[in-house]
C-alpha cells in the first residue's frame, strides 16, 4: 500500500491553496498526516512546485517532481497517479493498492483511512471512494429551459424513509488497484465499492469561504 497525493503548485481559485495556513500547518500537511497515523508507511506527494515538495518531505511525505506537461489546468488526476507510480515502482517496490486522498478534503480522519484499507484488504474490490449517505437528496436539472427531475418522480413523491439510500461521492480520498487504473486509465476499475463517512466530511475547500467553514467543522468536531 503507498499513498500518492497529488498537489498542482497552480489554483486559479486560492493562490498557493496547497500550502495555505490551514488551522496552523500547511493544508498538505494536514493530508500526510492522516495517512501517517493510519499506518501508510510509503506516503508520496506528487507536485511540480519545490516549495511543496520541500515541504512535504518536513511532514514526513516522500517527493516525486511531476513533470509540467502532466500538471496543467486540463491535466487529469490519473495521469498524475500513473506517472507516480511509475517513479515508485522504479524503486523496486510492489505496489499492490494506491491510496489517493485530495488535500482539499481535510476534514477526514485517520480513522477513516483506516476503514477504507481494511475493506481492500477484503480483496472483494479493485476500487473503493469515499462517501456520504442521503435519502432524501433530490437532484434536477434544467435542459432547454424545463426542469426535470432526476433522481426521483416528482409526481409519485414518496415518504423519505421509502427513498433508497443514496452514495455522494465526497472526493476525500480514492483507493484503487494500479491494475485496475492502467486497465481503464479510471480511479475506477470493474469492482467499485464504497467507504462511508459523517455527511459533514464531505465539505472541501475551493474557495476562502470554505477554508472558514471548514475550519468551524474541524473545531467543532475534531478538537
Amino acid at each position: 500500500m503507498v499513498s500518492i497525493i497529488l498537489a498542482r503548485g497552480g489554483s486559479k481559485g486560492i493562490p498557493q491553496k496547497n500550502i495555505k495556513d490551514f488551522l496552523g500547518k500547511p493544508l498538505i500537511a494536514w493530508t500526510i498526516e492522516h495517512c501517517i497515523k493510519a499506518g501508510i508507511k510509503s506516503v508520496y506527494v506528487s507536485s511540480d512546485s519545490k516549495e511543496i515538495l520541500l515541504l512535504s518531505e518536513k511532514y514526513g511525505a516522500k517527493s516525486i517532481k511531476r513533470p509540467k506537461k502532466l500538471s496543467g489546468d486540463t491535466s487529469s488526476s490519473e495521469s498524475g497517479w500513473l506517472h507516480a507510480l511509475q517513479q515508485i515502482e522504479l524503486e523496486n517496490k510492489k505496489v499492490d493498492w494506491v491510496f489517493a486522498p485530495q488535500i482539499t478534503s481535510p476534514l477526514r480522519t485517520s480513522d477513516d483511512i483506516q476503514k477504507g484499507l481494511n475493506i481492500a484488504k477484503t480483496n472483494t474490490f479493485d476500487s473503493l471512494f469515499s462517501c456520504c449517505i442521503t435519502d432524501d437528496l433530490y437532484l434536477w436539472d434544467n435542459k432547454s429551459g424545463e426542469l426535470n427531475s432526476i433522481n426521483y418522480n416528482y409526481k409519485k413523491r414518496q415518504r423519505r424513509q421509502d427513498n433508497l439510500k443514496q452514495y455522494i461521492e465526497n472526493g476525500s480520498f480514492y483507493l484503487f488497484t494500479p491494475d485496475a487504473l492502467r486497465k481503464h486509465n479510471n480511479r475506477f476499475g470493474s469492482k467499485i465499492g464504497v467507504v462511508e463517512m459523517e455527511f459533514w466530511k464531505m465539505f472541501e475547500i475551493d474557495t476562502l469561504e470554505d477554508f472558514r467553514i471548514c475550519e468551524l467543522f474541524m473545531k467543532e468536531f475534531l478538537s
